[in-house]
C-alpha cells in the first residue's frame, strides 16, 4: 500500500487540502462492497442495481455500458442516479458537501466511478458547464483522479 504521506508531499500545493477537512469515507458495508463483489462473480450490473439500487457502482456499471453502446442518454440518466445515491451515502457518512473523498478507499470508488461517467456523459450531450463542474468535484474529492 502507497505511504499516503509520500504521496501528500509529491502533491502540488494546488490540490492538496489545504482546508484541513478529514476525508469522508463511506462504511466499510456499503452496498457496492456486495455489488462489487457479485461483479467479480460474473453477475450483470441490471440485476446488482434492481437488488442494491442504492449501489452507486451498479449505477455506474449500467451508465458505462450504455456509453459503450452509445447510449449517452441513458448513461446520463444511470450516471446521475449513481451520483445521487452516492451523495446520499456520503452525507450519511458526514460530508458536509466539500473535503476530500478518496479513491483509496474502496467503498468510495463506486460513487467517483459515478461521478466521472456523469461528468463524461454530460460532456457528451453538451452539458459542458456541468462537465466542468464535475470536473472541479473530482479534482476536489480525489486529485489522483485526473492525472
Amino acid at each position: 500500500m502507497p505511504d499516503p504521506t509520500a504521496a501528500a508531499q509529491s502533491t502540488p500545493v494546488a490540490s492538496q487540502n489545504l482546508l484541513g477537512i478529514p476525508p469522508t469515507l463511506l462504511p466499510e458495508d456499503h452496498p457496492d462492497m456486495a455489488v462489487g463483489a457479485a461483479i467479480d462473480d460474473g453477475a450483470d450490473p441490471r440485476d446488482e442495481a434492481m437488488a442494491h439500487p442504492d449501489s452507486s457502482l451498479a449505477w455506474a456499471l449500467l451508465a458505462q455500458e450504455s456509453l459503450a453502446d452509445g447510449d449517452t442518454v441513458v448513461a446520463y440518466a444511470c450516471a446521475r442516479t449513481g451520483y445521487h445515491r452516492g451523495l446520499d451515502a456520503l452525507r450519511r457518512a458526514g460530508w458536509r458537501g466539500q473535503g476530500p473523498i478518496p479513491a483509496s478507499h474502496k467503498p468510495n470508488r463506486g460513487f467517483l466511478r459515478a461521478l466521472a461517467v456523469l461528468g463524461e456523459s454530460a460532456r457528451r450531450i453538451g452539458e459542458h458547464d456541468e462537465a466542468e463542474r464535475i470536473e472541479a468535484f473530482l479534482r476536489e474529492a480525489d486529485p489522483s483522479l485526473l492525472g
